[in-house]
């Protein structure tokens, strides 16, 4: 017998809105185990200019962007959520206060919902590197951090379970240098003859590779452990000819293709100086703003590919009525794009890049997806209230969810 959920999932699909709108007995709470578990990532945009900020805003329940971030969570519900652009505090102090004054609060109609577990780590952006990585004569400012930021976990992550995280298991991979990937893709100053030499040998003794950090969640649903593989890769634009950030973001969509594939993730150590990638046989999920369109943007070409056409991943396609509406609406450079524009996740500039598909929930091929979409309703339907224009009541990305079944949970 298929569940409330799985017949709210299928008629939202067959209609193509993507609104992911939950009929109250699938919600999370409501008592019994469902057939199929909801994986989403959501880049909310909930990061701050000023260290302290973030804390200071979900201090208290009335952050109106915080709510509204908060109230697609709870028509959506997920049972895991990755947010990205959420600014890490140690102590998961911010992660805490929105968990109990947004996520907590019914909004609107909407029901509260609950998450026991939540996990934050370090990121990697703002992070002092004591180098001139962009090459402009100055050492110091967002530019020349190990990502980009102007303090210390601006953009960062966090991860909310409605299942119990393994976190004697996590691994994080915040410190793994980009030199150490073999054929690195590491830029070139168009202005010297050699080749690959954007940064100096000391800079790539300590660069980084992940713009944020690259996460192993694992997630115990019942008998089954998911492994969350989390991360944010940097946009591939504010640079210059040598596409350094282009190349790092290629880079790091890299990583979880190399991750997962036993014969080409012996050079990953993570940052307890354990080697290896991921068990073979063991069920994932990639999620994340990966910065990537298919066809259409400034990634480099193939960039995202690395996962899409890989044989160990489903890409489910996710799409929305709401995206294929603004993309007319719009106008601009969405007139050029090659890419349908109803699997697009995020709202840009009209004038260039246009709206893009850049965040993505993927599942191993272990897992069986019976239900996916994008939260972008069309302007007619009253929740394009939380999605809007710019202004943005809540972010410029939307988010994409994902319903599989995890096979021997029972």
């Amino acid at each position: 017998m298929r569940t409330a959920r799985a017949l709210a999932v299928a008629l939202v699909a067959g209609l193509g809105v993507g609104t992911a709108v939950v009929a109250p007995g699938a919600a999370v709470g409501a008592g019994g185990e469902r057939d199929s578990v909801r994986f989403a990532t959501y880049n909310a945009s909930l990061n701050r200019g000023a260290a302290g900020q973030l804390v200071s805003d979900l201090s208290t329940p009335g952050n109106a962007q915080a709510g509204a971030v908060a109230e697609v969570v709870q028509r959506e519900r997920p049972d895991v959520l990755l947010i990205n652009e959420f600014d890490y505090v140690p102590g998961q102090k911010a992660a805490d206060l929105f968990r109990s004054n947004y996520l907590e609060v019914g909004r609107n109609g909407a029901a509260p919902i609950h998450y026991p577990y939540v996990y934050v780590a370090p990121s990697n952006t703002g992070v002092p590197s004591g180098f001139d990585l962009n090459n402009d004569g100055r050492v110091g400012g967002g530019d020349d951090a190990f990502g980009f930021g102007v303090f210390e976990g601006q953009y960062g992550m966090v991860v909310y379970s409605r299942f119990p995280i393994d976190t004697e298991h996590v691994r994080t991979f915040q410190l793994f240098k980009w030199k150490d990937m073999p054929g690195a893709m590491l830029p070139d100053n168009p202005a010297t003859p050699a080749p690959a030499d954007w940064y100096s040998p000391a800079e790539l003794d300590v660069f980084r590779l992940s713009s944020k950090s690259h996460w192993d969640v694992p997630i115990q649903i019942g008998r089954r452990t998911v492994h969350f593989l989390v991360s944010h890769p940097t946009p591939p634009t504010f640079d210059g000819a040598e596409d350094r950030n282009g190349t790092r973001n290629h880079d790091e969509i890299r990583f979880w293709a190399d991750y997962i594939q036993p014969s080409r993730s012996s050079y990953i150590y993570d940052d307890k100086g354990r080697y290896g990638g991921l068990r073979p046989g063991s069920p994932f999920v990639i999620a994340g703003d990966q910065n990537s369109d298919p066809v259409d943007g400034d990634s480099v070409p193939g960039a995202i590919q690395q996962l899409l056409d890989n044989p160990r991943i489903i890409d489910p396609r996710p799409s929305s009525a709401g995206a294929s509406e603004a993309a007319v609406l719009q106008g601009g450079a969405n007139t050029s794009h090659k890419g349908d524009p109803k699997y697009d996740t995020a709202d840009f500039a009209d004038t260039a890049p246009g709206n893009l598909r850049v965040d993505y929930v993927l599942p191993s091929r272990q897992l069986k997806p019976v239900g996916t979409g994008v939260f972008w309703p069309v302007q007619a339907d009253p929740l394009s209230r939380l999605t809007g224009v710019f202004p943005f009541p809540t972010s410029d990305h939307r988010s994409v969810w994902l319903d599989v079944r995890v096979p021997g949970r029972h």
